[in-house]
């Protein structure tokens, strides 16, 4: 199977710059970790002084047989516990508060970060992968942050603390105890290693999981037309128990680690009585003190283990954080200028292409620069959809965009919103470079209506005013009456509050395109642009459209790409595009006459729609 998740390997262990940067995460919240961090030692020092009272009790008072003072230290005993349970929920409290902070600071850096990103980067990464970035991979970082880097200095602190307490009080038993300390490494390595290896191959067939239910549920009619669901659940099936059989491998690992744990810190106790209890005897060694041993014994191996389990979760935070900062780091090609132009009072929207030319494989070149038409662009290696281009759209005239398929119809689109930069070559709107407008006066300038249309959960009137709070019912109306969609909509329960949902999956073809044209139409904008806005409305439908687009394209700039000429025939111009070159211009009746390339895509699209009706006819 071809591995499409190789972001999913893990990196490094430990990688010193990633951490660094993660650690900028806390500073915001430095106090709540320095809170943290005092209920840590705080909490230790009353888990390492519990044992110590064991050893008072026995030494001072049970072997000499005074048991006044036994209810003071019970009680001392009961308040340290208290403490040491308060410490642990101070700990668990601001840890996994500050970890939520993170999470959500991480996720809207995540997010505005996409959403400034040009069209460009979205056209080579898969959305199940960004999905990924900002859901799963924020929270590997929680982990980190709530149980691991914290966590870590408070399993050294009570590690460093007992074997202190430990040499303290007889260095040479604690020596014994120690002596298990190399078995315990070996341990622990063994686990880390194959562990490690164990946690790649489960996320990747995660991944694989989540790829495949992703893509097979999205095109579920298309499965069940084919009747795919058979072979769908044999892949499903395999892919699932590969995921099974590398969980139950890591189950392995961690079923040997931790009952070896146990069995190391077993075989230190044993030592500790065989060594501890000759001491005793010959009177080196009180009964307290070595019970308080046996105690500190079980403590300590504790962290050990919890410290190679947050082994695991900081592996697995490196490569998450590699992933991120990855995603974050990646430039914003298409950004607005520093110093952007305000356009000259009085301004009509008048559009020219000036010598453009542009390919998807290609970067764009310094501003105006114009590429010439030599054999090395003809064979080079940008694919170039757009060549040498050049053309006007003068304001309130109406233009219609023709051409085969591939010929470059929607690049012009797509450039002139400045969703791609031209490769060579200038866009201009009123004599100013688009690439040196705000965005979001040059985007606002247009309304678009395209051919598959994105309809957003929610409601037919939030889909039509698309986030303008500015825009009253009145305009959502008056804007869907425009183009006929308001008979649809009002056949709805509950009009134009009627619910819309994942994609508009409720409504049909042409009722979403409705909605397509009332939303561009109810912004008012000073170009309209129809990118094969009519071809997946029926007949009926259509000549309603058509109808109101007369009405509503006069006074307004408009640029229509249409497959059927009949839609763009009373079009004041119409540019015929091949091969990525401007091939012809005129009128309708001018390029007919000229008998070129537009005249025979009218020929041939005439005579499909002749022998189509006469086929209806005899049926």
């Amino acid at each position: 199977m071809t591995n499409i998740h190789d972001d999913e390997i893990i990196g490094k262990a430990y990688d010193a710059r990633l951490m660094r940067r993660l650690l900028q995460y806390l500073r915001p919240y430095s106090r709540q970790v320095g809170l943290a961090l005092v209920a840590i030692v705080v909490g230790g020092a009353a888990q390492l002084a519990q044992p110590y009272l064991f050893k008072v009790a026995i030494d001072r008072y049970i072997a000499n047989g005074q048991l006044a003072g036994l209810e003071n230290l019970a009680a001392l005993y009961l308040g340290i516990v208290a403490v040491a349970f308060a410490a642990e929920y101070a700990q668990t409290w601001l840890l996994q508060l500050t970890g939520q902070r993170i999470m959500f600071d991480l996720r809207m850096a995540i997010y505005g970060h996409l959403q400034r990103l040009d069209v460009r980067y979205y056209d080579r990464n898969p959305v199940g992968r960004l999905m990924t970035r900002v859901t799963s991979d924020v929270d590997v970082l929680n982990d980190l942050f709530t149980s691991g880097v914290v966590s870590v200095i408070g399993d050294v602190f009570l590690l460093v603390g007992i074997m202190v307490v430990m040499i303290g009080m007889n260095w040479r038993l604690a020596l014994v105890a120690f002596a298990v300390l190399p078995l315990i490494a070996l341990i622990a390595q063994w686990f880390r290693r194959n562990v490690r290896d164990s946690y790649r191959v489960v996320r990747g067939w995660i991944a694989r999981i989540n790829a495949f239910l992703q893509e097979n549920i999205t095109g579920m009619s298309t499965v069940q037309l084919f009747r795919r669901e058979g072979l769908n659940f044999t892949r499903f099936d395999e892919i699932d128990a590969r995921h099974r059989d590398a969980n139950i491998e890591s189950i392995f690992y961690y079923a040997t680690f931790y009952p070896a744990i146990e069995a190391v810190g077993a075989l230190a106790s044993a030592l500790i009585i065989w060594y501890g209890g000759g001491s005793v005897l010959a009177g080196t060694l009180t009964l307290g003190a070595l019970v308080a041993f046996l105690q500190y014994s079980q403590r300590f191996f504790r962290p050990i283990s919890d410290m190679s389990e947050k082994f695991n979760i900081l592996q697995s935070a490196m490569a998450s954080s590699e992933r991120i900062f990855k995603l974050l780091d990646e430039p914003v090609t298409i950004a607005p200028p520093a110093r952007p132009v305000a356009r000259p009072e009085g301004a009509t929207g008048h559009i020219a292409f000036d010598h453009v030319w542009f390919a998807y494989n290609a970067a764009p070149v310094a501003r105006s620069v114009r590429l010439q038409p030599d054999p090395g662009l003809e064979s080079g290696t940008p694919d170039y959809v757009l060549r040498d281009v050049s053309f006007e759209v003068k304001p309130g005239e109406r233009v219609g965009i023709v051409g085969a398929t591939g010929a470059g119809k929607t690049t012009l689109i797509n450039l002139l919103l400045r969703f791609y930069d031209v490769t060579g070559g200038r866009i201009t709107i009123d004599g100013v470079d688009i690439r040196r407008l705000d965005l979001a006066e040059l985007r606002g300038l247009f309304g678009l209506v395209l051919q598959d249309v994105y309809l957003f959960s929610g409601t037919i009137g939030e889909n039509i005013r698309l986030g303008n709070q500015a825009m009253d019912e009145g305009r959502v109306r008056r804007a869907a009456e425009a183009v006929h969609a308001d008979g649809f909509i009002e056949r709805l329960p509950h009009g134009y509050e009627a619910a819309v949902a994942e994609r508009g999956s409720t409504l049909s073809v042409g009722q979403k395109q409705l909605l397509s044209f009332a939303r561009a139409l109810a912004s008012d904008p000073r170009v309209l642009m129809l990118d094969e806005a009519t071809s997946s409305v029926d007949t009926e439908t259509e000549l309603l459209v058509r109808d109101a687009l007369r009405v509503l394209m006069a006074g307004r700039t408009t640029i229509a790409i249409a497959h059927r000429l009949s839609t763009i025939q009373d079009m004041d111009k119409i540019l015929v595009l091949h091969k990525g070159r401007l091939r012809e211009s005129g009128t309708h009746q001018e390029l007919l006459a000229q008998r070129g390339i537009y005249f025979k895509l009218f020929e041939l699209q005439y005579k499909g729609e002749t022998r189509t009706e006469n086929l209806e006819l005899k049926t």
